[in-house]
């Protein structure tokens, strides 16, 4: 029997302006630096809100349309008040909603500003759903 465990992911989500990337996850959506390559021009950062650590990665605007997106799935406590907190800082788009799923889970979802999809989950049978 093995003692291997995986304990967390840390995505690399693409980005055309790392800077731009930075100021709408630090500002927008709550997230506070924990490094960068460059302060001038950074091409690559980490980010982290809570338990959660994302890194951007610059990629060339000029191959950009190969460049695939991810779309991430974040597990969130106190749904409602983490979608109205978004609604205040007017990140999600239009007729972006919470909506329960038949997979079991109340979500709502939105792009960032380099088109990666973010979708806040939580499942309808955990008790913090709301």
């Amino acid at each position: 029997m093995s003692n291997a465990k995986l304990a967390a992911v840390h995505p690399v989500l693409p980005s055309q302006d790392v800077a731009a990337a930075i100021e709408y996850y630090t500002k927008r959506l709550g997230f506070t630096l924990r490094g960068q390559d460059s302060p001038e021009t950074p091409r690559y950062a980490v980010i982290e809100r809570d338990s959660v650590q994302l890194h951007l990665q610059w990629h060339d605007p000029a191959e950009w349309s190969a460049v695939e997106r991810p779309s991430l799935r974040i597990v969130a406590a106190g749904l409602d008040d983490l979608f109205a907190e978004y609604e205040t800082r007017k990140v999600l788009q239009k007729n972006t909603s919470i909506r329960e799923t038949p997979w079991g889970t109340r979500e709502f979802a939105f792009f960032d500003g380099d088109r990666n999809g973010l979708t806040f989950y939580a499942d309808l049978g955990a008790k913090d759903h709301a």
